[in-house]
Formats: C-alpha cells, sequence, structure tokens
C-alpha cells in the first residue's frame, strides 16, 4: 500500500471536558436484609398451615398452628389450682381474724393466731406460684399458633399438615426472608479502605448493582457497614450495602456486580477509551492536526473505564483524537476523517495495533477502502460496486460470478477478475 492510495479512512471524536464519578468495583452477594427459620418451641401435630409458599407475608401473619388440646388442658389445670388455693387463702384469713379477737381478749392464745398468720402467708405464696404455672401455660398454648417473627417472603415449606414437630427441629416449617430492602455484600481490596473510609465520613457512599444480560443497572442504595477488620488471608474488606429492591430485580444468593461512588472529578479532560493505545513508551493517542494529518503524542491516563479515559496531560479540550483506524497511522500521515457516532466506545483491545499480512484493513474501515484492484492477482471475487452476484461478460471461465477456472480446468487467462468484478487485464480469450 503506497501514498497513491489516498487517506487513510478513520473515525475521530473531540476530546472533552467532563464531570467523571471515581469508582470502586466489585463482586458481590445479594443476601436477605433480615432472614429467619421459623421453628415450633412446642412439640405437637400441624393442624393447619396458614401461609402459601412464595408470598409476602407481615410480621406476626399466623403461618401453621399445632394441635392446643393437651397445652389447653394444662392451662385450665393451672387455672383451677389457682382458684382452689384462692377459696383456702379467703378462708384462712376469715380465721386469721377471728383468732386476732380472740387473742385480743384472752379467750384464746396468741400461739393460735400466729399459727394461722404463717397459714395465710403460705396459702399467699401459693397463689403466686399458681400464677406463675398460668402463665408458663398461656405462653406454650399461645406458641402452638405459629406466627411470622419479620416481614418477608416465605420459602418452601419443611412440613405438611398432620406432621409431628417439636422444639428445636433442625428443618423448621419454612424460612422468611425480608428482601425489601435488600443486602449486598461484596468486598473490596485494603488498598481503597481509606479512600472508602474518607468517603463514608463525608456522608452516604452510593452504591450500583449491576447486572443482567444487558449489564444495566439493577437498583441503587448506598453503603451500610464496612467491617472492622481485613481479611488477613485475603487482604479484603468486607462491606455491606442496602438497596431499596422495590422492583424486586435483586434475590438472595444472586451474584452481581457492584459499584461505589467514590468522588467525582469536576471538570476533567476526556477521550474515549479506544483513542487510548500502548507503546514502548507508554500511552498515547492520535490528535488530529492541521491538514488532516495525525501526530502520535504522548499522554498521561489518571483514570480509564470501558469508555472513557481521563488524561492529565497530553491532550487538551478542544482537540480531536482518533478512535478508530489505527493501522497505517504514522507521524503526519493523512488522513481522511468521520466523525464517530455517539455510542459506548468498544473495546481498545479489538482494534489491532499494527497491519497484519497482506495488509488487512481496519474491520471500522470503509468497504470502498477496503476493496482494492489488483490486476492479475487472482484474488477477484466478481462481486464489484453495484455488480453483486453478476456474471463476467466474457472470459474467465463458466463459474457463477466469473472466478471459475475456463473449460479444461485451466486458470483464466491473465489470473482472473479483477476486484471489480469485471476481468483482469488479459483476461479475454
Amino acid at each position: 500500500m503506497g501514498p497513491a492510495e489516498g487517506p487513510t479512512p478513520v473515525m475521530v471524536a473531540a476530546v472533552g471536558r467532563e464531570d467523571v464519578p471515581v469508582t470502586f468495583d466489585g463482586i458481590g452477594t445479594v443476601m436477605p436484609y433480615a432472614a429467619v427459620t421459623v421453628r415450633a418451641q412446642v412439640e405437637g401435630r400441624i393442624l393447619e398451615i396458614a401461609f402459601r409458599e412464595g408470598e409476602e407475608v407481615e410480621a406476626g401473619a399466623v403461618l401453621a398452628r399445632v394441635d392446643p388440646a393437651s397445652y389447653k388442658a394444662i392451662w385450665d389445670q393451672a387455672v383451677a389450682r389457682r382458684e382452689q388455693n384462692e377459696a383456702e387463702l379467703r378462708n384462712a384469713r376469715i380465721d386469721l381474724d377471728r383468732y386476732v379477737r380472740l387473742a385480743q381478749s384472752e379467750a384464746g392464745s396468741r400461739q393460735q393466731a400466729d399459727a394461722q398468720r404463717a397459714v395465710v402467708a403460705k396459702l399467699e405464696a401459693q397463689i403466686k406460684i399458681d400464677q406463675a404455672t398460668i402463665d408458663s401455660a398461656r405462653i406454650n398454648l399461645d406458641n402452638t399458633t405459629i406466627r411470622a417473627p419479620i416481614a418477608g417472603r416465605t420459602g418452601i415449606r419443611a412440613v405438611d399438615v398432620g406432621t409431628l414437630v417439636r422444639n428445636g427441629d433442625p428443618g423448621g416449617i419454612v424460612s422468611v426472608a425480608q428482601i425489601h430492602p435488600i443486602s449486598v455484600s461484596f468486598t473490596l481490596p485494603q488498598q481503597q479502605l481509606t479512600a472508602l473510609l474518607a468517603a463514608q465520613g463525608r456522608g452516604e457512599v452510593p452504591v450500583e448493582v449491576i447486572g443482567g444480560e444487558k449489564r444495566t443497572v439493577l437498583d441503587r442504595g448506598r453503603v451500610e457497614v464496612i467491617d472492622n477488620t481485613v481479611d488477613t488471608t485475603t487482604g479484603t474488606v468486607k462491606v455491606r450495602a442496602t438497596l431499596p429492591n422495590a422492583e424486586t430485580k435483586l434475590w438472595p444468593g444472586q451474584f452481581v456486580d457492584v459499584r461505589v461512588l467514590i468522588d467525582t472529578l469536576k471538570g476533567v479532560t476526556v477521550v474515549p477509551s479506544v483513542a487510548v493505545q500502548r507503546g514502548p513508551e507508554g500511552a498515547f493517542v492520535w490528535v488530529l492536526a492541521a491538514e488532516d494529518k495525525v501526530q502520535r503524542r504522548v499522554v498521561t491516563v489518571a483514570r480509564q473505564d470501558e469508555t472513557r479515559a481521563v488524561i492529565e496531560s497530553g491532550a487538551s479540550a478542544g482537540e480531536t483524537v482518533i478512535t478508530t483506524g489505527f493501522t497505517r497511522l504514522t507521524d503526519g500521515a493523512k488522513v481522511k476523517p468521520t466523525a464517530a457516532a455517539a455510542q459506548p466506545a468498544a473495546n481498545p483491545a479489538t482494534e489491532p495495533a499494527e497491519a497484519t499480512a497482506g495488509g488487512t484493513q481496519p474491520a471500522s474501515a470503509p468497504a470502498s477502502a477496503a476493496t482494492e484492484r489488483r490486476p492479475g492477482s487472482g484474488m477477484g471475487s466478481g462481486m464489484g460496486p453495484g455488480g453483486e452476484g453478476r456474471r463476467r461478460p466474457e472470459g474467465g471461465g463458466p463459474g457463477p460470478r466469473g472466478g471459475g477456472p475456463p473449460p479444461g480446468g485451466g486458470p483464466p487467462p491473465g489470473g482472473g477478475p479483477g476486484a471489480g468484478g469485471g476481468p483482469g487485464p488479459g483476461g479475454r480469450p
């Protein structure tokens, strides 16, 4: 490829000045804000399951009922015993009053009055014991109705109607997970801890959770807590964020990407990430100069993500940089610039840094620049501009696109058609 081929087609973009957020990225696991396994606190047979699996329940909602008959009997027995002792206490107080009057009139002994006073005190204490027994029986009777301790979504139940449950069964009855709001637990390297703590000292630290096939923001929340120790095995610190999860896009156990907004760089110089190339001297960009000529310029990159790079030095706002078509660029080369479309920049790794064998054009170069006429090369396709699928008018054999051999199996005279779809020089029989 020589100078006669004309300027190299390239895509360009302007160097801008923007506010750029400083973010830390991590991989996290979605967790319930609160989660409990509901277990029976009494032993008995399940009479009723009062919830549907997977439904939202409020705190205190009835989930199941255990057969209360035996616990009701114990409660009734305790109540009856208290009433019996209360009746004895009333009679003992009457006797005490009588013995006191007799002792005062010296018609009775003081010892008998003191003994009756002790009987009254004993029965009063027994009444307190009876009340405690009643309270305990009432608790057990109430526990036969199993309620949700928190608001949340129920899981798959572990028991059915008729199942005998006991206090402390490991499987429980059902789990309840609070997912509105919801938590995300993730880790960050210890090198980022200082900046994270400084951001938390300034106020709430925003968090974005990214996921799904299209890598979109699923929800936004804030950092709730930073763990008080760094994991010495991995050199990371655990962080937990809280998100409202209003649209229920997050689910416990889900793996997500987490982006923490630490700070915002105000009015910095930015270029598309694809414009930044790497060489022996470090990062550089191709700058469009006067007369559509390019200059190779070394730059200092402060930060870079998938779409844009923050330039500390080497490029200024208002200049224009090359974003696609680096293959044939050299210092001072003339180019044919085309403004890049307003879309997210591609990964710079997909842009070849130098020409491949045979002078392959960049994937983004215009079709007219990639199609070259090579007389006598034998590489014609029979598909020139405006002539897709057109037969050769003469010569070149019977191939449907003018590229096949002539009768007899030999090559077409002159090496076959050119890239434009017609016969090459010397192609007539």
